[in-house]
C-alpha cells in the first residue's frame, strides 16, 4: 500500500509538471526588474491579439489616411519590432524571417496574428533568458549607450504604445 502511495505521488508531480513546458531557462522570474517588464509586455500582448483577433479581416488593410499605416501594419510593425528589440542585446532573428517585410502582410488577418502571436513568444523568451547582470551592462540603443534594462522598457512601451 506504502508503494503504490508513493508511485501515486511521483505520477502527480510528473503530471502537473506537464501543464507547463518551460525549461529552466526560461523560467519566469518571479520579481524584480525582468518581473516587472514581462508582466507589461504579456499585459499589451493580452490586448494586442485580442484586439487583432476581434478587429474584422476587411479593416486590416484600412488606413486612416495616405502615408499612415493601416491596422495591419501597425500589428505588424508592433511584431517585426518583437524580433528586432533582442537584437540589443546579442540576440538573433530566427533564421528565414525578415521582421523589415512583415508591414507588406499586413492585410492577411490570419498571418497578422500568427506572427504577433509567434513574436511575443520570442521576445518573452529572449527575456527570460537574459541574465539579470545583462540589465545593468550598456548597449547600443539606438546610437546611444544605455543600460540594458532602458532597452527592455522600450519593448513594453513601444507594444503598449500602439494599441492606440
Amino acid at each position: 500500500m506504502k508503494r503504490a502511495f508513493v508511485w501515486m505521488a511521483a505520477l502527480g508531480i510528473l503530471l502537473a509538471g506537464l501543464g507547463s513546458p518551460v525549461s529552466a531557462q526560461e523560467a519566469k522570474p518571479a520579481s524584480g526588474v525582468k518581473a516587472d517588464i514581462l508582466w507589461q509586455i504579456e499585459d499589451a500582448e493580452k490586448k494586442l491579439v485580442a484586439l487583432a483577433e476581434a478587429t474584422p479581416a476587411e479593416k486590416f488593410a484600412w488606413r486612416p489616411a495616405e502615408g499612415i499605416r493601416s491596422v495591419g501594419e501597425v500589428y505588424m510593425h508592433v511584431a517585426g519590432a518583437n524580433y528586432f528589440f533582442p537584437t540589443f542585446w546579442g540576440g538573433k532573428i530566427p533564421e528565414g524571417l525578415n521582421p523589415r517585410e512583415f508591414e507588406k502582410q499586413g492585410a492577411d488577418k490570419a498571418k497578422v496574428v500568427d506572427t504577433l502571436k509567434k513574436s511575443f513568444d520570442h521576445v518573452r523568451s529572449f527575456i527570460n533568458a537574459m541574465p539579470e547582470s545583462d540589465l545593468d551592462k550598456q548597449i547600443n540603443l539606438f546610437g546611444n549607450q544605455a543600460a540594458g534594462r532602458r532597452g527592455l522598457l522600450i519593448v513594453a512601451t513601444h507594444a503598449h504604445e500602439h494599441l492606440g
